[in-house]
């Protein structure tokens, strides 16, 4: 759907390409208050990040933005330039709110959700505490006491690990259902050394799995969950590849060896040293007397002088 600013603006105003699930095309028409576009924090950088709400039933969606060079949108009689493309898809609410309990238990006590989640910089947070079975999910990674019929929440470190295994699972189920091969993409984004990398799929896809998660989490909670999973750890310090230089010599050379040490050699040298093949040998033995050398059969040919008769 392609989506403008307020009603009432020119029709050259800006507009905006926007991909969303099937059941949502009508949702702005059908329900009074429809969707809403709100910012909120982005639970792995801490910044913030725009985020699609529906608000009956309450339903949280991240958007992502795909960018490309020299890219425009025919929309009716107009060009937009840019030419972004938005899409709108479903995400697990309680890696935001994951976000505000890790940073409440700094203070190590029970709270309640409203003086968990608040946030002076993304106000629009509170919206989250509309989502329903809002105590379901909190029961995934959090620790929780009841006072005077009111609840007290409390991060939990065991709890969200477990939680958080469940979604690497998840997330491998999907990736082998859609028959995504991941075991170089794994090698080449972790850096890990050859020897590190198991050539057994099912870790390559348990990587994977991780990486993508770990959007959603604080680098540190990444790295708990990375312990917890038992993966391998990436290497301290890489040694650069050797650098492909263009190899000067016409000998075959090994990939392994050192390219440099043909710098300091004599080509021509080396060949009349090397050893002989077997047909060279055979060829050293024959006798060459009264033969011609090739080379005498294309030289320049001299005139001769004849005398008359």
């Amino acid at each position: 759907m392609a989506g403008g600013g307020e009603r009432g603006e020119p029709a050259g105003a800006r507009q905006h390409v926007l991909l969303l699930p099937e059941y949502l095309k009508d949702a702005s028409k059908k329900m009074k208050s429809g969707l809403m576009f709100v910012k909120l924090v982005n639970p792995r950088l801490g910044e913030g990040a725009l985020y699609l709400f529906n608000m009956c039933p309450q339903q949280l969606f991240e958007i992502k933005v795909f960018k490309e060079k020299h890219h425009s949108w025919f929309i009716n009689q107009s060009v937009q330039s840019g030419g972004l493309l938005h899409l709108a898809t479903p995400m697990d609410p309680l890696f935001l709110l994951l976000y505000y309990l890790k940073k409440a238990d700094k203070e190590g006590k029970f709270q309640p959700l409203d003086q968990v989640v608040v946030d002076d910089m993304f106000p629009d947070c509170i919206l989250l505490l509309k989502l329903p079975e809002l105590e379901k999910l909190l029961q995934h990674v959090t620790d929780q006491k009841e006072i005077d019929k009111k609840k007290y929440y409390k991060y939990s470190k065991e709890k969200t690990l477990k939680w958080l295994e469940k979604k690497v699972n998840q997330t491998m189920a999907a990736l082998k259902t859609n028959h995504i091969n991941v075991g170089a993409r794994v090698q080449s984004s972790a850096f890990f050394s050859s020897h590190q990398v198991s050539t057994d799929k099912e870790e390559d896809y348990i990587c994977y799995a991780h990486g993508l998660i770990s959007d959603y989490i604080p680098k540190e909670l990444s790295d708990d969950l990375a312990k917890h999973l038992k993966l391998p750890e990436p290497s301290a310090s890489m040694p650069n590849p050797p650098s492909k230089k263009v190899k000067l010599s016409d000998e075959p050379v090994e990939a392994k060896e050192d390219y440099t040490k043909f710098n300091t050699k004599d080509v021509k040298t080396e060949k009349k040293n090397s050893k002989m093949t077997a047909a060279q040998k055979a060829l050293a033995k024959v006798d060459k007397s009264g033969m011609k050398s090739i080379d005498s059969f294309f030289g320049v040919k001299t005139k001769k002088n004849v005398g008359k008769i």
